[in-house]
């Protein structure tokens, strides 16, 4: 599994989010803005994007994944 195999997967499961994945082999990293996480914390944020990955994960295509999880307000404010 790639990095677009990933991001299409995701941006299906995860609507009206922005996705960003690089991979290096099994380890991904994962960028996702959306309004999806608003009024959630970071752990509840993460659990979309896992659940959204478990069976890759279970399966042991992917092996670790780490993520950056924003509302679109978070984004901006960060990239300001």
């Amino acid at each position: 599994m790639n990095s677009e195999d990933v991001k299409a997967h995701l941006e299906s499961t995860l609507p009206d989010c922005h996705i960003q994945v690089e991979n290096q082999g099994n380890h991904f990293n994962v960028v996702a803005v959306g309004d999806l996480f608003e009024g959630k914390r970071a752990v509840q944020r993460q659990q979309l994007v896992y659940t959204a990955l478990n069976e890759q994960i279970s399966s042991g295509v992917i092996h670790a994944v780490t993520m950056k999880l924003f509302t679109q307000q978070e984004w901006e404010q960060r990239v300001q």
